[in-house]
């Protein structure tokens, strides 16, 4: 039966993806009222989980170019020991909606094949593991609990179904892509029915692979079951690892690892400082896109300290900053100026500044100029967080912002203020509102 779409672009695309560079054309079908949706979530959680988490490797690559006694061991001996016991998911959603996070992104079934849902195709799945349940169900049911977006990642390559029909396991060969492989693209469809139908409305899904044929033909059994969901990777612009240099139209969404790799690495990782995510979301937002920073749990199902504790960072500044990167908007022509962002409300009228100022002590007043904004008499400046009234001990301190209009710009006058931590240091950025502009 015909269904009538809202919005049809086929367009060319230079993805850039593990160091691949292929030209490919994006079938987006996706609604323009939900991609605005999608848009004004922001700040989303990429979650990558596979049983080979437990020898700390990549996730799903290891598999090719293997021998035929590591895949025999990958495929049967390793499942038999993955038992995630302590997989809480409402501790993993509560975390991400401390941090200001609107949306989950699930890894159902990365590369190698191994599903993390309960499917009916095959027995290489965490249903057959000791632990034995359906993860992927438990977090949509605490995602929608929280009020969270429902995101799922599906690959539409396939390593363990190409190892038992005995091709050779490949990224770049042509019989082990969907659009040379029948049988592999009538199995990952039915994967993906199940995925879109037995765990309610799913709002995001995330299609990760090289042939573009295997990801739009995905992406349309997700569109014929549910127009309303949005396709990202697979019908939008999804940068891995990097970002553009300019503001771009949305939809789009960058996705970064915290450390070097997705999935959980116990040894030999760097993770990101919480300053370095703050920074890049910062850009992001500014940018007009979507955040999907990627976090990896261990093989019993915790997230790791190292990976807690920059989440607790981002945390406590969207705490206290959350009004600049909740129902605002990229600047319609400014995005930065030296070592400030932009963002303003959705009427242009309430501009905030996100100053990045390196060893900014407790107390200490700076002076910034902004350039191409015009004050009125009704302008009103404040620094989200603090009352603009009080330094901790210090009586006779005036800590309160002001701005005065010069020939140069406006001139904003900022003290950093509020105690955050007990040595009073707190090097993430500072946020300030401007309203009542005209702006330009």
């Amino acid at each position: 039966m015909f269904r009538k779409r809202f919005i049809l672009f086929i367009f060319p695309l230079l993805i850039i993806h593990n160091g691949f560079a292929q030209e490919q054309e994006l079938l987006n079908l996706n609604k323009p009222d939900r991609q605005e949706w999608f848009t004004s979530l922001g700040f989303g959680m990429f979650i990558h989980w596979s049983m080979d988490v437990q020898l700390g490797m990549v996730i799903s690559h290891s598999m090719v170019g293997a021998s035929e006694d590591y895949l025999n061991r990958y495929t049967k001996e390793l499942p038999k020991t993955f038992n995630p016991e302590n997989f809480d998911p409402k501790e993993w959603v509560n975390a991400a909606k401390l941090a200001g996070m609107k949306y989950i992104v699930f890894t159902a079934k990365h590369h190698n094949g191994y599903c993390m849902y309960d499917t009916k195709t095959t027995d290489f799945g965490i249903m057959n593991s000791p632990y034995g349940k359906d993860v992927t169900s438990m977090i949509v049911e605490e995602c929608r609990k929280a009020g969270l977006a429902v995101g799922i990642y599906f690959s539409p390559d396939d390593f363990y179904f190409l190892y038992n029909q005995g091709t050779l396991i490949s990224r770049v060969r042509d019989e082990a892509w969907p659009s040379h492989n029948p049988a592999l693209t009538a199995y990952i469809k039915e994967q993906m029915s199940e995925l879109m139908t037995q765990y309610g409305k799913i709002d995001i899904v995330f299609l990760d692979g090289l042939d573009p044929y295997g990801q739009t033909e995905l992406a349309k059994v997700c569109w014929d079951i549910d127009p309303e969901v949005v396709v990202t990777r697979g019908a939008i612009t999804t940068p891995e690892q990097k970002l553009p240099e300019m503001a771009i139209p949305s939809p789009w969404e960058a996705c970064y690892t915290l450390g070097n790799q997705w999935q959980y690495r116990p040894t030999n990782e760097r993770y990101k400082s919480a300053k370095d995510a703050i920074l890049k979301l910062i850009e992001i937002k500014a940018k007009g896109g979507n955040f999907l920073l990627n976090f990896g749990p261990d093989a019993l199902g915790n997230f790791p300290p190292e990976q807690m504790a920059v989440l607790n960072e981002m945390s406590l500044w969207m705490f206290i900053n959350k009004e600049a990167m909740e129902h605002t908007i990229p600047h319609h022509n400014k995005i930065r100026q030296d070592n400030m962002w932009f963002l303003t409300s959705r009427d242009q009228k309430t501009l905030y500044i996100l100053i990045d100022e390196d060893q900014w002590k407790f107390g200490d007043r700076k002076v910034f100029t902004l350039k191409g904004f015009e004050t009125s008499s009704e302008s009103q400046i404040s620094v989200l967080g603090h009352n603009g009234e009080v330094l901790e001990y210090n009586k006779e301190a005036d800590p309160g912002p002001f701005f005065t209009p010069t020939m140069e710009g406006t001139e904003i006058s900022v003290t950093r203020s509020q105690r955050i931590y007990n040595d009073r240091k707190w090097n993430n950025p500072v946020v300030v509102k401007l309203t009542n502009l005209a702006l330009e």
